[in-house]
């Protein structure tokens, strides 16, 4: 059932792939008027789209192939456990110990994979977090230094109220003395 499916997503994804040609061979044709650079612009987004699809599409089937391999594998193992265990008795000791480090050692290596997944997801994050910072800090200096006028006054209004702050301490502090002169004679 995987295999016919993964077949119908590639067929999908190759007429998808012929559309978009098709649309590049319009943009490209001579016959286009000054709408051109939208088109451009709509054909990129619809292969950067493909492109998305295709990623995703091979990842999961990568993804699908090793879990498929991974319990088979494990299949596999199980069935040499039980013909073990049917073969040599269910009580030796041995064989406890070993299938329940087996179970602990299984845990573990669920456990690493989630942790791992977690990991990425949150380095994805803090990475798209660090490029939208550091746009929002290129746009911050693009119109500082477009608008010198607007950066002057910034810098005049915060002097200004360093200076009232200063004033409105003053006199907090003279009147603060004034009054306990007042109070101790």
């Amino acid at each position: 059932m995987f295999e016919t499916m993964a077949i119908e997503i590639e067929q999908l994804l190759a007429r998808l792939t012929g559309v978009n040609d098709k649309m590049a061979e319009y943009t490209n044709s001579a016959g286009v008027p000054s709408l051109n650079a939208a088109l451009m612009h709509t054909l990129q987004r619809h292969r950067d789209i493909l492109q998305d699809y295709t990623h995703e599409f091979h990842k999961t089937k990568a993804n699908f192939m090793a879990i498929r391999e991974r319990e088979n594998l494990m299949g596999s193992v199980r069935k040499d456990i039980e013909s073990y265990k049917s073969g040599s008795g269910v009580n030796n000791r041995r064989t406890e110990l070993f299938l329940k480090e087996h179970d602990h050692l299984r845990n573990s290596d669920r456990l690493i994979e989630e942790t791992i997944s977690i990991a990425m997801a949150t380095k994805e994050n803090m990475t798209s977090q660090r490029g939208m910072l550091k746009s929002i800090h290129s746009k911050m200096n693009t119109l500082a230094n477009r608008f010198p006028a607007v950066n002057s006054l910034i810098q005049r209004i915060n002097l200004r109220k360093r200076r009232d702050s200063l004033i409105l301490g003053g006199v907090i502090g003279i009147c603060t003395i004034l009054l306990l002169l007042y109070a101790f004679h």
